[in-house]
């Protein structure tokens, strides 16, 4: 891993056309001086350096048995001092949950809690503009579905994320989905 170790970060990917209007919201609404990400759904925020390589071994085997992960974009979320857009997807929290019981015992405190699934779009704002915000955007954004493409691992340097994999999903779809 260039750089040494660092604590670890998965994310859940998006659909391109998705993924590029979250992104594009999150340019336009994320205080520029701390927009140093792109838009992304987190599963775990800080796994071990030393699980790299088992968390590889397991993101590589589920993408090989999953197939693209229903979800539904189902609103604006509010975060105190943010804005967020909502996302449900029990499949994609069935994933977490495996991954959490493969990583027993190396998770933190914040990754042992079932994620909130949700894509940041503005944090650290007054809340006023957090609420302004939301009543911008809650007209504008319409509930719909969509499926996860797939899972990708990071590093957390302090800055922007490094890229260490990504896993695309390419499991059959079982009878009855």
């Amino acid at each position: 891993m260039e750089g040494g170790p660092a604590p670890l970060i998965v994310t859940a990917e998006m659909p391109p056309d998705l993924y590029s209007w979250a992104n594009q919201l999150r340019q336009d609404h994320f205080p520029p001086e701390r927009n140093y990400l792109k838009a992304h759904v987190t599963l775990f925020h800080a796994l071990p350096p030393s699980c790299e390589g088992e968390l590889r071994d397991c993101l590589k085997q589920l993408a090989k048995d999953n197939p693209p992960v229903p979800a539904r974009l189902a609103g604006v979320m509010k975060l105190g001092k943010g804005t967020a857009l909502k996302l449900e997807s029990e499949g994609m929290i069935a994933i977490w949950r495996e991954l959490a019981d493969r990583l027993h015992g190396m998770l933190t405190p914040q990754d042992e809690h079932k994620p909130r699934l949700h894509v940041t779009v503005q944090n650290k704002v007054s809340i006023e503009e957090a609420k302004a915000l939301q009543a911008q955007l809650a007209p504008q954004v319409q509930p719909r579905d969509f499926a996860f493409t797939g899972l990708q691992m990071h590093a957390y340097r302090g800055g922007p994320w490094e890229e260490l994999g990504r896993y695309s999903f390419r499991g059959a779809p079982s009878k009855g989905r």
